[in-house]
């Protein structure tokens, strides 16, 4: 099979703009995949930062204004990573160009900016769309994922979806934009990072009927550039509690999003417990899924058991690597972009996708009800 040849271009030469160059320079590794990525353009408007790309051979323009890439016929697909103010503008300029983008969550700082790239992308249906989340594309997260849809639950109990941090907990640490409402947005935390406590509940269609949040500002200054301590006001950790329902039945799911919670790093976690079996996957222990079920044992009757199962490398999209072997968090970059590209194309099948725009927007109407409940002291329906 002839693979189709997509030329892709980044805005944002920051952290996850490179991992993003770094995963398409990995494309080799994926199996009779239908598209071919290439990296040809980058944007950002500290021209130092380019200097990282100088390295990729394919990447033959480099701008500081982002406007010179929406003229520039050859780019198919645009990767946006920048500051959350700047979301509904930059998204919504390249969604009217026509460009499809894969863009980093959340989308847009709040209500009326993710309305408005809703808008853009209605107006613009030529414009394929979708919000970077990546945890899920962990093999172990996929059998997790897999195991409650296959109905082995039974009648379900409970969920919960965490995304842990302890990136926070230096309290010299100096303030940066995602510590400010005025560029991170009211939610805080949420926003940054609430898109990968809900990709998997919105994707099993676990919407929230009411919400309840418990909302933590930990490390109220931190020093500026200057070393003066400065407000900052941001939520550091929010948890939501949420009944939600799964084939009919109610249950409560937690989803937690913390960027101070000392002893963790990266973590991810999904849960869900039901009557009939149980799973657990953990990014801490990322080739292990846990499996809950009963068992006849001899002399004692039927026991509860909890059973380990080793999940390999082998995630969506089939690789090189051998599936005994470990997977990463440079992987999951790589098998959200195969996923999405492949969506593109329409020929992503039954496969694990990418968050849509319609997602990506509940999750700003949860998070505007978790910040309700916060001041009416009582649970809140997302509208």
């Amino acid at each position: 099979m002839s693979a189709k040849r997509v030329n892709v271009a980044i805005i944002g030469a920051g952290l996850m703009g490179r991992e993003v160059a770094a995963a398409i320079q990995r494309w080799p590794a994926l199996i009779d995949h239908p598209v071919r990525p290439r990296l040809t353009a980058v944007c950002d408007i500290n021209e130092s930062a380019l200097d990282w790309f100088d390295e990729i051979d394919t990447v033959t323009t480099k701008v500081t204004d982002y406007k010179d890439l929406l003229s520039d016929a050859s780019i198919d697909v645009i990767y946006v990573a920048v500051r959350h103010d700047l979301h509904e503008r930059i998204y919504s300029d390249v969604i009217a160009a026509g460009k499809s983008l894969l863009a980093e969550k959340p989308f847009g700082i709040d209500q009326s900016a993710v309305e408005a790239i809703l808008a853009a992308v209605e107006k613009h249906p030529e414009s394929f769309v979708r919000c970077s989340s990546e945890m899920p594309f962990f093999p172990g997260a996929q059998m997790a994922i897999n195991y409650v849809l296959s109905g082995a639950l039974g009648t379900i109990v409970e969920a919960r979806n965490s995304f842990l941090h302890a990136s926070d907990i230096d309290r010299t640490k100096p303030i940066g934009w995602k510590r400010q409402n005025e560029f991170c947005g009211e939610a805080g935390v949420l926003n940054d990072l609430g898109m990968h406590t809900w990709h998997v509940p919105l994707r099993l269609g676990w919407a929230p009927e009411s919400v309840y949040g418990v909302f933590q500002n930990i490390v109220q200054k931190r020093p500026d550039a200057e070393g003066s301590l400065v407000e900052c006001d941001t939520w550091d950790n929010v948890t939501l509690h949420s009944w939600a329902h799964h084939e009919g039945v109610r249950f409560p799911l937690t989803t937690e999003t913390k960027r101070i919670d000392p002893g963790e790093k990266n973590t991810w976690v999904f849960e869900a417990s039901g009557l009939d079996g149980s799973v657990r996957f953990s990014t801490k222990n990322p080739k292990s899924v846990e499996i809950f079920a009963a068992a006849d044992i001899p002399g004692h009757g039927r026991e509860q058991v909890w059973q380990q199962i080793d999940s390999g490398s082998q995630s969506v999209w089939p690789t090189v690597t051998g599936p005994n072997f470990e997977f990463g968090f440079s992987d999951s970059i790589l098998q959200m972009w195969a996923s999405y590209l492949a969506e593109r194309e329409g020929l992503l099948g039954e496969r694990f996708g990418c968050v849509t725009p319609e997602q990506a927007a509940a999750t700003h109407s949860i998070f505007r009800a978790g910040m309700d409940s916060l001041s009416r002291g009582t649970a809140t329906k997302p509208l």
